[in-house]
């Protein structure tokens, strides 16, 4: 275990950067301060899925009960259904195992909860970082300085950037990406569970049709749905990636005939939405670069597709935790962190790729402009996912390559 004297700087207060200061506290042992640059800590209110893969993690930091209680487990599987509602596939959205099962989670809740393991005085708000130096030693190992846009300034052991995918963390690590856009954007938003008919199914439900598709589920111990709609548009690239939308432009783009009436039913009752641009990146050739560390979307931006942005960053947290549990030192920071990217990396690259072409199935993009191919396609990975993404154990995966750096480094 790290010595408890480390202090390790997360930048970022969101759903990654959270759970992160979770893992390191309780799994190796290091005090965290968590750098947040809004004034309070929060996310737009609407919804996330915490699937199997991280529902294990939260587990064995003793928050998944919190978790599941605040959330909705849905009925049974998800389905994915034509535009017209015809069923394509059924989706299972549960582990081998059935231990665990995708639960939906209102952001806003799962913000509180992780905050709430965390002791109030280990949390900076109202700090955005402007600078990341590190700090050379005579006597020991380098520290890092972070400088933020209030004057504040402190030094640390390490930092870790958890800070999304305008990252400033990323640009010491030296890294710069270009945001790709992905052509689409979605709406989203919730909407009062108490609006819906009585019968309608507290399940996932994907429409998809052509060069669009939508996708509802249950929040907040099934009292919200969430929404998100996928449609093509080129409003991104002339100005601000988010921002407030109509209800009656969301409606627009799935009405008609071509569209089930159930779907048209579930967007009448939608009062309020928003919109944002779809952005990703490359897989990144590094992510880290001495004490500093990469986590989340400033390391492995994804398109939401696959509904493994969050999951991959509560990934993160846990391997990270388990390769600095095994630092003796703070010399050994360094190398804790290269281990951590060497496991990390190749995971979430198929990821990234993944979602993508996750999109495109969707919204019958491409190779997926035939439907029975596209609808074949997705049938086929119905159980890949399942062994893939959801039975992935991140601890683990870590623990097991922990073995093999050893055996590499007597060798």
């Amino acid at each position: 275990m790290a010595p408890h004297s480390t202090r390790i700087a997360i930048i970022g207060g969101g759903m990654g950067g959270l759970t992160a200061a979770i893992a390191l506290t309780r799994i190796a042992g290091i005090q965290v301060t968590v750098f947040e640059q809004a004034g309070r800590l929060g996310e737009v209110g609407a919804g996330v899925t915490v699937a199997p893969n991280a529902a294990r993690v939260l587990d064995r930091l003793g928050v998944y009960e919190s978790v599941r209680d605040a959330g909705a487990v849905p009925d049974g599987h998800g389905v994915y259904l034509n535009a017209m509602g015809e069923m394509v596939t059924d989706a299972a959205w549960e582990d081998s195992a059935k231990q665990y099962r995708n639960i939906g989670m209102y952001r806003p809740d799962l913000i509180d909860i992780l905050a709430r393991e965390i002791d109030p005085e280990s949390i900076r708000l109202g700090h955005r970082l402007t600078a990341v130096e590190t700090v050379p030693s005579t006597d020991g190992p380098d520290a890092v300085r972070v400088e933020f846009e209030n004057g504040a300034s402190e030094e640390f052991d390490a930092i870790i950037g958890a800070d999304g995918i305008h990252s400033v963390v990323r640009r010491a690590v030296g890294q710069h990406p270009e945001p790709v856009y992905s052509g689409y954007i979605v709406y989203r938003g919730v909407v009062d569970a108490s609006r819906l008919p009585e019968d309608w199914p507290m399940i996932s439900q994907v429409w998809m049709g052509d060069s669009r598709h939508f996708m509802c589920y249950p929040l907040q111990q099934r009292r919200l749905f969430n929404f998100v709609a996928g449609v093509p548009s080129d409003r991104p690239l002339n100005g601000p990636w988010s921002g407030s939308a109509e209800v009656g432009e969301l409606a627009a783009e799935f009405a008609g005939d071509g569209w089930d009436p159930r779907l048209q039913r579930f967007i009448s009752s939608i009062e309020k939405t928003f919109w944002w641009g779809l952005f990703d990146h490359e897989p990144l050739t590094n992510w880290s670069r001495g004490p500093i560390a990469l986590l989340g979307d400033a390391a492995h931006t994804m398109l939401p597709h696959q509904g493994q942005g969050v999951n991959q960053a509560i990934e993160d947290s846990m391997a990270l935790a388990t390769f600095l549990a095994a630092a003796q030192t703070v010399a050994d920071i360094p190398e804790a962190f290269r281990r951590y990217t060497a496991v990390r990396m190749q995971r979430t690259a198929i990821l990234q790729h993944g979602s993508r072409r996750a999109g495109a199935m969707f919204d019958a993009q491409y190779e997926f402009e035939n439907l029975d191919k596209r609808d074949a396609d997705i049938r086929v990975g119905r159980d890949f996912r399942r062994s893939a993404v959801f039975d992935y154990d991140a601890q683990k995966v870590a623990e097991e390559a922990l073995t093999r750096f050893r055996k590499d480094k007597v060798a």
